[in-house]
């Protein structure tokens, strides 16, 4: 046998699959993403009887048809890598509509194992299934577990490894779909069989099916290799297409499907599953789902969790945050002490450590943050704020699907707007999905998260999670106002209906709570400690040269001598003039420099919005990355601050700047959330949109949409504010 075999783990979203991949594989996780995708790859290691296994996670997914990136990921992996076995998580309360995913794996020839979980949900329902019968009928070992618990784990392992040691993998199943396409499938395999290069991959029948079913990825695979071959295969496709329209009015994916279903349903009905039926009974999620998803209740319900969410964020993060405030502060000290003066030590401090030590200063309020949402998400709670929201966004000519791609990229908190593009490949309407991609971005995602926190904390700090939620909310109204906008302009079109799947509520489980946590504050580490890192030293270099001049740094020098010559050696006067000569010096430097002259440029449109030139420099470092705002607003303030000899916060000297003020702090926020998304995003957006225009109307569109709403805030703040 292998030192370690391959599992793949899949399933349907919400069938159970992650919570039993963390059961099994816990701390031993690698998170990354799958060649050229950016899918998310999850993969670890499990020791069973002194077998190695590799567990690999692969993307929930209700189907092997190639019409979403998550479909593709599963499918080419278990055809091109060719694990060992590949473990279907099926949920047993709701077991037809999880089997049509087993009936592909069946049909692909794939050695399969079905772990039939939550079963214990399935028997409080009244629902009992009979394993060892549905393993009979399907041709496979059916195991029932409970992945939350890990009850019958050990024994869903026994039955990989006895999988994984049958001398032959498993056969292509056979399923019959109708007269006319089982005839179709008949006349095609002549000419499949011609076509090696693809049939040492799939199976010839499943082949055949992929593209009565216009499969792209098949499609445009065989038209490479055998042009002539598949041209007359598609024109058979298109005739049982044509037959089935005028005589059915439906389409040979529909029949496909219809049947399927059908080859479930006639195994259920023999003797598999067995019902208790109660009169009138509500399952607990029914129960739930009548409050929490009323038509007026369920959205002020959903307004509190959010509450409690950045409530529970602040309340407790808050020490642990002063804790890394007070390190930092420490290691700055330190080195001022350390080093003589010099270009060397202000890289050190204003680079890196004000710079990085800003934004990773805000570690515990991203996890706190991203422990309440993994809270969320496990529990189920995030499908009935989807299926909420759906209501509202049909009235802004959106699908209702593209409340995943919005909750994705942070329209709770925390997320990103680069998985939230992707997610867009779900919606089939190309205008929604357009609508769509272009909105998303306006989330909080949590490269912003830092950025508000800081301007909350340092101006609002006695509402902190009010501001938060308020932040939250006029995200989702500018994003979705800008959607109904952009739907009455450049994109028109007719909505298209929606139909979703809420899943069951589920309690957490407090290692499926931690791994989810460390999973997404260690990216905003690393992302820290790297991309950050590099940026901040460059965005330090730009803010520090060219410097200035012999005859600036000599008018200087004279101040000094001057200052020296008047005032009494020693005394407290003169250290503090010399102070505010050696901040004018370093103001002056800064402005003199490139990123100061490009600041100063900008400056006077800025200004109409209440930025000055320094935030203009970290504005545009943020289109390099949101969190860059941090750290370059830390070496800007560090490099012209007041005081010098002080070592104090970003938030202190944000406070004590006679230019910043609660207005001009609002109005700063209100840009940073809606101008131009970072580089990544817009690339991503280039790719999913094909073509550059896509990604150039959003950096346009977005940065005129932050700036014309930063400056009515600030205009109209300014005349409240300061009358």
């Amino acid at each position: 046998m292998k030192t370690a075999l391959t599992i793949a783990l899949a399933g349907n979203p919400n069938a159970g699959k992650t919570t039993l991949f963390n059961h099994l594989t816990g701390a031993r996780q690698h998170v990354g993403n799958y060649p050229g995708i950016t899918v998310e790859q999850k993969e670890g290691y499990y020791l069973h009887k002194g077998q190695g296994l590799r567990v690999v996670d692969l993307p929930g997914t209700y189907s092997l048809t190639a019409y979403s990136v998550e479909e593709l990921v599963a499918r080419d992996f278990i055809i091109n890598e060719k694990p060992d076995v590949v473990v279907d998580v099926v949920d047993a309360s709701n077991l037809e509509r999880h089997l049509y995913l087993s009936c592909q794996f069946l049909e692909l020839g794939a050695p399969l194992v079905i772990a039939l979980n939550m079963i214990d949900v399935a028997e409080k329902r009244g629902i009992s299934i009979d394993a060892e019968e549905l393993g009979r009928r399907l041709g496979v070992t059916v195991v029932p577990i409970v992945a939350r618990t890990g009850k019958g784990v050990d024994q869903l392992l026994d039955a990989v490894l006895d999988t994984a040691t049958m001398e032959a993998r498993p056969q292509p199943a056979f399923l019959r779909y109708g007269s006319d396409i089982d005839q179709a499938l008949s006349d095609m395999l002549a000419d499949i069989a011609q076509c090696t290069d693809l049939t040492s991959l799939y199976p010839q029948r499943w082949l055949g099916v992929k593209l009565l079913e216009n499969d792209e990825q098949i499609v445009q695979k065989a038209r490479a290799t055998y042009p002539e071959i598949t041209e007359r295969l598609l024109n058979r496709c298109e005739e049982v297409a044509n037959h089935l329209q005028h005589t059915l009015g439906v389409y040979p994916e529909a029949v496909i499907a219809d049947h399927r279903y059908g080859y479930i349903k006639s195994i259920i009905l023999k003797g598999v599953v067995a019902r208790k039926f109660v009169a009138d009974r509500l399952y607990t999620s029914d129960r739930i789902d009548k409050i929490v998803t009323h038509r007026l209740l369920g959205p002020l319900i959903m307004a509190g969790v959010l509450f409690g969410l950045y409530t529970f964020t602040f309340s407790y993060s808050t020490i642990m945050v002063d804790w890394l405030a007070d390190f930092f502060s420490l290691i700055s000290t330190t080195i001022d002490n350390l080093l003589p003066d010099g270009p060397f030590k202000s890289m050190l401090i204003s680079g890196v450590v004000d710079g990085v030590g800003g934004v990773m200063g805000f570690v515990p309020i991203i996890m706190f943050m991203f422990f309440g949402i993994a809270v969320l998400e496990d529990s189920g709670y995030l499908a009935r704020v989807a299926f909420m929201m759906d209501r509202i966004f049909h009235f802004f000519g959106l699908h209702g699907s593209s409340v995943m791609p919005f909750i994705v990229s942070g329209g709770i908190a925390g997320g990103c707007a680069v998985p939230g593009v992707m997610a867009t490949r779900t919606l089939r309407s190309p205008k929604e999905r357009m609508a769509t991609m272009l909105t998303v971005p306006f989330m909080n995602c949590g490269a912003k998260l830092p950025v508000l926190t800081l301007l909350i904390g340092t101006f609002f700090s006695a509402h902190q999670a009010r501001y938060m939620f308020l932040a939250t909310v006029a995200a989702w109204i500018v994003a979705l106002c800008a959607a109904k906008f952009l739907r009455m302009t450049v994109l028109k079109g007719a909505s298209t209906p929606f139909v979703m799947e809420l899943p069951p509520y589920r309690f957490p489980t407090l290692k499926g709570l931690l791994i989810h946590t460390w999973e997404r504050t260690w990216q905003y580490i690393k992302k820290a400690g790297t991309v950050i890192l590099g940026i901040s030293i460059l965005i330090w270099a730009m803010m520090t040269y060219p410097g200035l001049s012999s005859e600036q740094t000599s008018r200087f020098e004279q101040r000094r001598q001057q200052v020296e010559a008047t005032l009494a050696a020693g005394s407290e006067e003169l250290a503090m003039a010399i102070r505010q000569i050696e901040s004018d010096q370093a103001m002056e430097q800064l402005r003199h420099s490139i990123g100061g002259r490009i600041g100063l440029a900008f400056e006077q449109i800025s200004r109409l919005a209440g930025i000055d030139w320094r935030t203009n420099i970290a504005l545009i470092g943020g289109f390099a990355a949101k969190e860059v705002i941090i750290s370059t607003l830390g070496t800007a303030y560090s490099l012209g601050e007041i005081d010098p000899e002080e070592t104090t916060s970003l938030g202190e000297r944000l406070a004590k700047d006679p230019n910043w003020n609660p207005v001009k702090a609002l109005a700063v926020m209100i840009f940073i959330m809606f101008y131009a998304p970072c580089f990544v995003t817009v690339v991503c957006i280039a790719k999913e949109a094909g073509s550059w225009k896509w990604a150039a109307f959003s950096m346009a569109f977005n940065t005129l949409l932050a700036f014309a709403l930063a400056m009515a805030v600030y205009q109209i703040g300014a005349v409240l504010y300061l009358n």
